[in-house]
């Protein structure tokens, strides 16, 4: 079943590089509207080797705009709930799930070293920071997903250098705090991100207790945020040789 799956990615990219994209090893924090569509378009393209890490369940509120999210799956964990979907695609991949919340208690139970690819799709601000420091000092190859939320414009998404990034908030606030903490990365990372900032419209009752705030996000934007470092990966993996 494995080979004919992806005979079109094979046809496109080549043997060798088929290859590479079999082997590789990709660890993904944050199995939301934008991590869920990293791991989802890595393993519709034939990476086999991926590690996922959500403490989170699937709440009815993330129904519109992340992978793992369906009225059936309300209430699992959303790394049980991504897996099954990812081994519904490819039942050959060797998915590992880590169901814990990357931070500074648990960040030391993680060998990065393990992985070629680490993708950051954390919300929270200081957890994601904490991340950024640890991968970049990782030597291993690292991408980043800067805000999604509040944006609707897809032709304003943009892959840019960390320190270049302008307009968007979230970015800002990483950069007054690895200079307010005096501690940086340490090497250049590329993000994906968008300057659009809109204004939420609505009101919700949803509550969390880790984020500062909660605003309004789409389908189309975060799933293109992940579809867009998924494809960096690939883009990666196909250039060698």
């Amino acid at each position: 079943m494995e080979s004919s799956a992806f005979d079109r990615t094979a046809l496109l990219v080549g043997r060798q590089a088929m290859e590479r994209i079999s082997a590789v090893k990709v660890i993904v924090f944050g199995i939301g509207g934008v991590g869920s569509w990293v791991a989802e378009c890595l393993v519709r393209t034939g990476v086999r080797h991926i590690t996922l890490v959500d403490s989170d369940k699937v709440a009815i509120t993330n129904i519109n705009r992340q992978m793992p999210a369906t009225i059936a799956t309300v209430g699992e964990t959303k790394t049980t709930a991504a897996k099954r979907r990812l081994l519904e695609i490819n039942p050959d991949a060797v998915v590992q799930t880590l169901t814990l919340f990357y931070d500074a208690d648990t960040a030391s139970s993680i060998d990065l070293s393990e992985y070629d690819y680490i993708v950051d799709a954390i919300d929270s601000l200081k957890d994601k920071a904490l991340l950024i420091l640890n991968a970049t000092a990782s030597g291993k190859k690292f991408f980043s997903s800067m805000g999604a939320a509040l944006k609707m414009d897809p032709t304003k998404v943009r892959v840019g250098e960390f320190w270049t990034v302008r307009g968007c908030p979230l970015a800002r606030a990483l950069r007054n705090r690895f200079k307010r903490d005096k501690r940086y990365p340490s090497r250049k990372f590329q993000c994906v991100y968008s300057e659009e900032l809109l204004e939420n419209k609505g009101v919700t009752t949803e509550t969390c207790d880790y984020k500062a705030s909660i605003n309004g996000s789409l389908c189309h934007i975060t799933a293109i945020f992940g579809m867009t470092i998924a494809g960096m990966i690939i883009r990666d993996l196909t250039s060698c040789g």
